[in-house]
């Protein structure tokens, strides 16, 4: 295979192959480990204040001189009306109760004592830094952010989960688009709809690539040589792994959670909102069995960070049945080696 194309000029790579931007995951040291392999490594800082986006970009840069993306979710923040933070107080007192009953002690904030961040306050943050890939997610960015980067030569790329938003990204001067396949693991990156697109991966790709012109990216099931050369057929220069790279030794994981994820069946598989507020694909467990049919679900951001707490607590107790633990359909062995061994074995079973 000819590795070459438009997507490794454009971001100055060898290899086309993108680490995902798995925030909760994603270290700095997987992020260096696959830009030192002449990939394109992913910082994930999703809703992060600019302070910790500037401190988890310095870190990476003192482990990499190679280019990597950092990556922000971009989405509206609903107003805090009363019924918000009527539901808010029901759904704190429901986990309370569920945490108190699984023996896990949890002091959970008030929704005014919550602060959300603005991707608009990311932004500064990241010119300032000079990161000169940002990918981003859930939304698109407004005409003022765009220009804003453009004039600074940031390279811009968005997310789409249908063939409607990846023509709203093209037509908003988004260089590259990324391809979210249902299959992949972790939060959808819809952002038309509530209700997600659901179209499989594969098929999404090849009518996208049929209706936009940019360079497209996939992400959703890649983890061998063969998804990733079907990708390519139906139309991707670039391929996103993130599950593949769950078990290695960078990932963010606990060993516990590690070990639930190489015992995972199939069945075990699920999109769920109750974590976050937003449709994710992860590992079902006791929280999202005793949430996911209730009304104690909160639109996003206020949902995840109702549950930040239950989950830091979960994992000080390695309580695998609290934690969201985000993976996808393409189940394989989830290997503890690095990061670099485990993307190098994908480049050459692709290159035989």
């Amino acid at each position: 295979m000819k590795w070459t194309n438009n997507i490794t000029r454009i971001l100055n790579i060898e290899y086309p192959i993108i680490q995902a931007p798995m925030f909760g995951v994603t270290t700095p040291e997987m992020v260096a480990a696959t830009s030192n392999i002449n990939c394109l490594g992913s910082l994930a800082l999703a809703d992060l204040n600019p302070e910790k986006c500037v401190e988890a970009i310095r870190l990476t840069k003192q482990l990499t001189k190679n280019p990597f993306a950092v990556n922000i979710f971009v989405h509206d923040i609903p107003e805090i009306t009363d019924k918000l933070r009527a539901d808010y107080a029901k759904a704190k007192t429901f986990i309370e109760h569920l945490a108190e009953q699984n023996n896990l002690d949890i002091n959970i904030p008030t929704i005014d004592q919550l602060k959300i961040n603005s991707y608009h306050e990311q932004i500064d943050a990241i010119i300032s830094e000079n990161c000169k890939v940002l990918s981003f997610t859930f939304g698109n960015l407004d005409k003022y952010s765009i220009d804003k980067l453009k004039s600074n030569e940031t390279i811009l790329i968005g997310t789409c989960t249908s063939v409607s938003e990846a023509k709203i990204l093209e037509n908003s001067g988004i260089d590259i688009i990324c391809v979210q396949g249902l299959e992949a693991g972790g939060h959808r990156g819809s952002f038309i709809s509530e209700d997600i697109p659901k179209i499989g991966g594969l098929s999404l790709l090849a009518q996208v690539s049929e209706a936009v012109k940019v360079p497209i990216i996939y992400a959703g099931g890649i983890y061998n040589a063969k998804t990733l050369l079907a990708s390519k057929t139906l139309g991707a220069s670039g391929f996103q792994i993130g599950s593949l790279l769950l078990g290695s030794t960078e990932s963010a994981l606990k060993d516990f959670e590690k070990d639930r994820l190489r015992k995972v069946d199939e069945a075990d598989i699920i999109l769920t909102k109750s974590f976050s507020g937003r449709f994710a694909r992860g590992i079902r467990n006791t929280f999202i069995n005793s949430t996911e049919q209730t009304e104690f679900i909160l639109p996003y951001p206020y949902q995840n960070k109702l549950t930040n707490e239950l989950r830091r607590v979960s994992k000080l107790n390695k309580n695998v049945e609290f934690v969201n633990i985000w993976v996808g359909q393409s189940i394989n062995e989830f290997s503890g080696q690095s990061t670099a061994e485990i993307i190098k074995n994908l480049i050459e079973q692709t290159s035989q």
